[in-house]
């Protein structure tokens, strides 16, 4: 009898992407024209496409690795789709208008950052018994850094409060995967492939995960005209976002192939 599996992964991830792509997704095509001088329309474009790709790219591998596995593959696709239809509003709204509203930015971060801290749980996970504490700790630091920062942005607190308030959100995650029980427990009990990949997702937080708050900063407290800002700050975001949503799948996806090439044939499956 044929499988039927990977039949249904190829046709679920055609359609997902047909959605994407189709001219009812798009927000305001019609409306503008995409200039070769708009870095800032040029950067989106750039990594809606490069989000689309790796959408596809993580649903379907996610027949390769084995069942303890599929979970963090699944996540790193909706992270990826996520963002990229949030990416296509923003992209064609700005070739319109030449402005992207805070909020679009803020609901993408709202549902993908805290999936993307629910990885460093699902890796664990997959090799060890992880307490509860450890993913409410990661969700609870989101949320107090997304909330800084949309409090920060929007207007609603003073700037510089509201930075304190996300960057001590970000410095809760950062010990957390460091130096508190999910560090530990990579440390103590996650075999090499797990232990190189949470290395890396946490060097991402801590290193690419700093733009955005040096985004923050550059357009909110250093004075420069509001268009300035606004170009300013979507240009980081949009690069911040290519290589911190993109990269979290790459990495787990490496350590999944990694970790299943590793296990005998029959407990692949």
């Amino acid at each position: 009898m044929i499988n039927q599996k990977p039949f249904l992964t190829f046709k679920t991830t055609g359609l997902v992407l047909l959605a994407l792509l189709s001219p009812g997704s798009v927000f305001a095509a019609s409306e503008g024209a995409l200039r070769a001088d708009d870095i800032v329309g040029v950067s989106f474009w750039v990594i809606s496409m490069a989000l689309v790709a790796s959408t596809a790219f993580f649903f379907l591998e996610i027949q390769r690795v084995a069942p303890k596995w599929k979970t963090s593959l699944n996540v790193s696709g909706l992270v990826t789709l996520v963002a990229a239809t949030h990416y296509f509003y923003m992209r064609d709204l700005w070739v319109a208008t030449g402005n992207t509203p805070t909020v679009f930015r803020y609901i993408d971060w709202l549902i993908t950052v805290p999936l993307l801290m629910v990885e460093f749980y699902l890796i664990l996970s997959a090799i060890t018994k992880v307490p509860a504490g450890v993913f409410w700790r990661l969700i609870i630091g989101t949320f107090v850094m997304l909330g800084g920062g949309y409090a920060g942005e929007a207007g609603y607190l003073d700037v510089w409060a509201a930075f304190a308030i996300g960057m001590g959100g970000w410095a809760f995650i950062v010990w957390e995967i460091f130096l508190g029980e999910a560090g530990k427990i990579n440390a103590n009990s996650a075999p090499p492939a797990v232990q190189s990949a949470f290395s890396l997702m946490r060097w991402v937080v801590l290193v690419g995960w700093a733009i955005y708050p040096i985004g923050y900063i550059l357009g909110y407290l250093v004075g420069g005209t509001p268009d300035n800002s606004m170009i300013l700050l979507n240009v980081v975001y949009n690069l911040a976002d290519v290589v911190n949503k993109i990269a979290f799948g790459v990495i787990i996806w490496t350590a999944a192939v990694s970790e299943t090439e590793r296990l005998p044939v029959a407990s692949k499956a």
